[in-house]
């Protein structure tokens, strides 16, 4: 009740006849492109009209659907709906024309549209171009409507199939331009939304207590869109805080709970074992390369840091850091672990055996590009201090009970099968790990890997790897204590449990995410941005003399210029010259946004920023 929709391009008006009907208290503007004594002259088209009228809809002829803001005022209100069935540039108009009207179309749409409207167009059997024609045209035959709609920030919400012989007296009409039926069997309805704006991240500075000094650095640009998001919060309904609380919450039962603090994010000294090459580093600045406006607002005792991206020392190395021809003294890095805490926590002297310590809060670590590889994530750690006989049982125990708490998790989401197996890291080769279990191996010794399978998302035949279990020895001199740890991955077991097939859907800014999880409820989760569009796009380069190439920092500049988009690198091709030896690679890009509209034309522009990057940060020479 209330909403103004409009309908275009209605041959002979039985749709909005049936409409207005089935939605009497709707405000209807139905419309068409021809004029008003054209459309008169049709008897079924006449009758219609006399009906919409009849019932208080607004009737208008000569409409074009690419010019709506010339007929419609905005003083007289958005459109929650529009209405397009079956549009054509007329006569046998091919593809790329239909497109550009389609494109010009939804440009017109996004100026009439309400915020939260929708804009429903229906296309005969494979024209669309996605998955849901069945059978499906080959793209470049189609009308390729995700992307021409991505061009005016719209994405595909819904797609159904459009049942004509449940209209009642629906006649579809205009079969090349002519007042003659068409096959409408097999057409789909696609319903678009808007989709939030692709944001451009500013520079970000974040403070924070380091004992009894104020620390302000720089964050890494690729990181800004996920500091401080306050996933973990009390008043966070947030899936990810869930899935930790009820994670908890079972664990209790078992084990006195005792939670730490763990707000720092910066880490400071070596990490053994650890590639540096995966590390967030962060250098402290001095007065010369502090900016005006760090300097300006930055209170007297706060020690100014900066990102350090992808710097190499005279032989390099790019883990290492260099200011003003030195090594830095002092190490600072963004936690990529929560396990780095474990030996400071039981090392102190209120450190209690049988308690079990939860540690949890967001880390940070450079990856290849992946599905399942997750740059920054939130990790809960299990601690837990037992004599060295009680070991094996305390493994367990602990084990048991975190299995325990997941199948607890997956009763509240119907919808997929769920199994969790204990299994042994020699039963492991590096190959098979997930970047997440790969890190873990290298910060600590891990004994066994948590696995969880589902048939909600895919996974490898062990299962993907969602927890670590492992046990430190280095207690006090005296101590006849061993703590047993456990890990988990938040995020990851959030994904397998609500069938989130794409991380970064976790960190989206748009509330229609959120939405699904009322008040922290665990639910099955449906995408509200279906097939959405990718783009492919080749890069190829000279490899620097005498320099190792970096890959991780390939794929970094790549999530940093194109705000995560990037979610295929694929090494195509590999050449080294028969008389200078210099060594050429080829890559090949996919460009993918799973929750925002992602034009042509802006995946050209990362594009060409990319090799402008990747130039002046790896010091490769373009081809």
């Amino acid at each position: 009740p209330g909403r103004r929709v409009l309908l275009l391009g209605e041959g002979n008006f039985s749709f909005a006849a049936a409409l207005c009907g089935a939605a009497a208290a709707a405000r209807l503007v139905a419309t068409c492109y021809e004029g008003e004594e054209e459309v008169a002259g049709r008897a079924l088209a006449a009758e219609n009209i006399r009906r919409l009228r009849g019932r208080g809809a607004e009737v208008l002829f000569s409409v074009d659907c690419t010019k709506l803001k010339d007929y419609f005022s905005p003083a007289d209100g958005a459109f929650s709906c529009i209405y397009f069935n079956f549009p054509h540039c007329g006569r046998k108009a091919g593809v790329v024309k239909n497109r550009e009207l389609l494109a010009q179309f939804f440009s017109s749409c996004a100026e009439v549209l309400a915020e939260k409207g929708e804009v429903h167009v229906a296309l005969c059997n494979g024209q669309g171009g996605t998955p849901a024609d069945q059978p499906r045209r080959a793209w470049h035959n189609s009308w390729q409507i995700v992307v021409v709609a991505a061009g005016a920030r719209f994405i595909l919400s819904d797609v159904h199939p459009f049942n004509a012989e449940n209209i009642h007296g629906y006649k579809c009409t205009g079969y090349r331009s002519q007042d003659k039926s068409f096959s409408v069997e097999g057409a789909l309805n696609h319903i678009f939304t808007r989709s939030t704006p692709l944001r451009r991240l500013k520079p970000m500075i974040c403070q924070m207590e380091w004992g009894n000094r104020k620390i302000s650095f720089q964050v890494p640009q690729v990181l800004v869109d996920k500091i401080n998001r306050g996933f973990l919060e009390l008043n966070s309904e947030h899936p990810v805080r869930t899935v930790k609380e009820k994670l908890t919450a079972v664990l209790s039962q078992a084990f006195p709970i005792q939670s730490i603090d763990c707000s720092l994010l910066l880490h400071q000294g070596h990490i053994n074992g650890v590639c540096h090459s995966n590390v967030f580093w962060i250098a402290p600045n001095t007065e010369q390369n502090a900016s005006t406006e760090q300097m300006a607002n930055g209170p007297a005792n706060t020690v100014l840091f900066s990102h350090v991206d992808f710097c190499k020392d005279t032989d390099g190395n790019s883990w290492m850091k260099v200011q003003e021809g030195n090594l830095l003294s002092e190490q600072y890095f963004l936690r990529p672990s929560l396990l780095l805490y474990v030996q400071t926590l039981i090392e102190r002297a209120a450190f209690l055996p049988g308690t079990l310590y939860v540690l949890s809060g967001p880390v940070f670590r450079k990856c290849l590009i992946s599905p399942h590889s997750l740059p920054v994530f939130h990790e809960a750690v299990f601690v837990c201090a037992v004599d060295q006989g009680m070991e094996n049982s305390c493994i367990q125990m602990l084990v048991d009970t975190i299995r325990s708490g997941i199948y607890s998790l997956h009763q509240t989401v119907s919808g997929c099968k769920l199994n969790v197996t204990l299994q042994e890291a020699t039963s492991f080769e590096t190959t098979e790990l997930n970047d997440f279990a790969a890190f873990e191996a290298q910060v600590t010794k891990i004994q066994h890997f948590v696995c969880v399978e589902t048939d909600a998302l895919g996974s490898c035949e062990k299962g993907c790897c969602v927890g670590t279990v492992s046990t430190v020895r280095d207690g006090p001199e005296s101590s006849d204590l061993v703590a047993v740890c456990a890990s988990v991955n938040l995020d990851l077991l959030a994904m397998l449990i609500c069938g989130i097939a794409d991380w970064r859907m976790l960190w989206t800014s748009d509330e229609r995410f959120l939405s699904q999880f009322p008040g922290g409820e665990l639910r099955l989760f449906k995408s509200f941005s279906l097939y959405p569009p990718s783009y492919v796009h080749d890069v190829s380069f000279w490899l620097p003399d005498r320099e190792q190439f970096d890959g991780v920092a390939f794929h970094t500049i790549a999530r940093q210029v194109s705000h995560d988009t990037v979610v295929s690198i694929q090494l195509i091709d590999s050449f080294q010259h028969s008389e200078t030896a210099r060594k050429s690679l080829c890559y090949r890009l996919t460009y993918q946004s799973c929750d925002k509209a992602l034009s042509c034309r802006e995946v050209a522009e990362m594009q060409l920023l990319f090799r402008k990057e990747i130039q002046r940060c790896l010091r490769v020479t373009l081809r």
